[in-house]
């Protein structure tokens, strides 16, 4: 099942604020399929996708007592959250500023981390 490969590449390692720290960011999509037909009716389908997301804490590395490997991915976590809040503060000044879509000159900047990467 994939839950349970996501579960096993899960990385988690201890730091000074929490013996179990996720290490890594969480996305799973679940589909919703509904199918309905009415008696002489053509079947109609309707599908609904939620994406759940786990993100992997904001640390302090002070705080952590982080160092080597810890150190890295905590900085890591910490620049993708941070290119995330980016992202939604662009798109955010996208619709208030009331052009059409396409139209805007203000960029969302979605590669500057994986998490933000659009498929």
């Amino acid at each position: 099942m994939k839950m349970d490969n996501g579960t096993k590449n899960r990385t988690v390692a201890s730091t000074a604020m929490n013996a179990t720290s996720s290490r890594a960011h969480t996305i799973v999509a679940v589909t919703f399929v509904q199918k309905t037909q009415e008696e002489g009716q053509q079947a109609m389908t309707k599908t609904s996708v939620i994406n759940l997301v786990d993100l992997a804490g904001s640390e302090r590395a002070a705080s952590t007592g982080a160092a080597g490997d810890r150190l890295k991915e905590g900085a890591a976590i910490n620049q993708s959250l941070s290119t995330l809040g980016n992202v939604i503060a662009a798109l955010a000044d996208i619709a208030a500023d009331g052009k059409p879509p396409g139209k805007s000159k203000i960029i969302v900047p979605f590669r500057d981390s994986s998490l933000t990467k659009t498929p």
